[in-house]
């Protein structure tokens, strides 16, 4: 008799959907980041929120600004908990001078697109990015149901 084995969880604990849909992506990082005890029992619950999120670069440091890590109901009886504070990002001195060179052109700014596990450690990952105008949201929504058509039509074809 052979053992089942145990499912393989995703790495994923949270995604930022909308930075794809309000920013072209153009270059990606992976960051660690600096976390509390509390906070790393909350991301393994999934209880993040990284929708309004963004990286500020501030005297050579970046910096994670609006992500929402929510506490479970036993942190706050034992520490002080801040759901919405920045937490430091640790990227090396040549990442950094990238970003604060994209950072610096108009138009650009670094959002985080995601956060994940990778082995024990949380890593976050941060795009350069450029903001889309109206008009090119509406082109990649007609693109992404024409995608949607044509797959219909090539299933019914078949």
């Amino acid at each position: 008799m052979t053992k089942k084995k145990p499912k393989a969880q995703s790495s994923t604990i949270a995604l930022n959907k909308k930075a794809k849909h309000n920013y072209f992506l153009e270059q990606k990082f992976e960051a660690g980041i600096a976390l509390m005890g509390w906070e790393v029992k909350s991301l393994r619950e999934g209880k993040v929120n990284l929708t309004d999120t963004y990286v500020l670069l501030q005297n050579g440091e970046a910096w994670l600004i609006g992500t929402n890590i929510t506490p479970l109901p036993t942190a706050s009886t034992h520490y002080v908990t801040e759901p919405i504070r920045s937490r430091k990002l640790l990227l090396n001195r040549r990442e950094l001078d990238k970003l604060e060179a994209g950072v610096n052109q108009k138009g650009h700014t670094c959002v985080c697109t995601a956060m994940y596990w990778k082995s024990h450690l949380i890593k976050v990952e941060i795009a350069l990015a450029k903001g889309k105008a109206d008009f090119d949201k509406r082109n990649d929504d007609k693109e992404r149901d024409w995608d949607r058509q044509k797959q219909r039509i090539m299933r019914h074809s078949a």
